[in-house]
């Protein structure tokens, strides 16, 4: 079984992290999407709320599987078996830090290789930041997210004042 692993912040979970998990499931048999819980960083949504919009937008994809994580990522892909980190990048400047942090994984783990997938071009140009700031700004986020969670974004936002 061909396992690979999807990790990232998904503060929240875009189209283009949608993108990227959709395409990865037609090439394994199983992908795990980790979702980081890195108390160093300042998210705006719990690492439960994370993993509910990740579910929510691969309901229908059934060998998709979503779990935390902290630590170093290739501790968290032995427990699965993964040998695979599959890595979404919208442009070429994302590159660069991406082909260190495959370089750093591939040093600890010398078995565990990295599959760098470009998003959709329609979807190069969305990060999570950006979404965020469009949603605390009142813009639409049609393109940008799925349905719910524009919904759930909205209600953090209205929520938190």
């Amino acid at each position: 079984m061909k396992i690979a692993v999807y990790p990232g912040s998904f503060d929240p979970v875009t189209n283009g992290h949608f993108d990227v998990i959709r395409r990865s499931a037609a090439v394994f048999d199983r992908v795990i999407v980790g979702v980081l819980d890195n108390g160093s960083k300042k998210a705006l949504f719990t690492v439960a709320e994370r993993m509910d919009m990740v579910r929510r937008v691969t309901r229908d994809i059934k060998n998709v599987q979503v779990d935390t994580f902290s630590g170093l990522l290739v501790d968290f892909m032995e427990a699965f078996d993964a040998k695979v980190i599959i890595k979404g990048l919208r442009t070429v400047s994302d590159f660069e830090y991406e082909f260190q942090m495959a370089l750093l994984n591939k040093s600890l783990k010398p078995q565990m290789e990295t599959l760098f997938m470009m998003t959709d071009s329609k979807y190069s140009y969305i990060s999570s930041s950006m979404v965020k700031e469009v949603a605390r700004l009142g813009g639409s986020l049609d393109e940008l997210v799925c349905d719910d969670v524009a919904q759930i974004l909205r209600n953090k936002l209205r929520d938190r004042g």
